[in-house]
């Protein structure tokens, strides 16, 4: 299983309730193609910087970190296309974090 980033724009016409129902539904369809929610975080309502349309000038934008096998990612983007709840979205796969090198006194020996 890879680890993923994904940042989600829901619209801004949501209420909380909404919003809340939205982020269960992705977080069930990452899970129906056997994938796990790490956290999710949720970063508020924000303008965007070009809009798209008049009547998209702002959307909540929420963070997941999530585990799904690497050939499971274009299912997920269909079903979450098919949806409608989701404004936008992006995947970014994480990497492992390199390894630390020991560093040296910086003294001359």
């Amino acid at each position: 299983m890879n680890e993923y980033e994904g940042m989600f724009i829901f619209p801004e016409s949501l209420n909380d309730e909404a919003l809340e129902t939205g982020i269960g539904r992705v977080r069930g369809e990452i899970e129906k193609l056997g994938g796990a929610v790490d956290s999710v975080t949720r970063l508020g309502k924000r303008a965007f910087a070009r809009p798209l349309a008049r009547r998209h000038t702002a959307g909540y934008y929420v963070v997941i970190n999530f585990k799904l096998a690497g050939d499971q990612i274009a299912p997920l983007r269909e079903r979450l296309k098919l949806g409608g709840e989701v404004f936008r979205f992006q995947f970014v796969r994480r990497e492992a974090p390199a390894p630390v090198a020991e560093v040296s006194s910086g003294a001359p020996q």
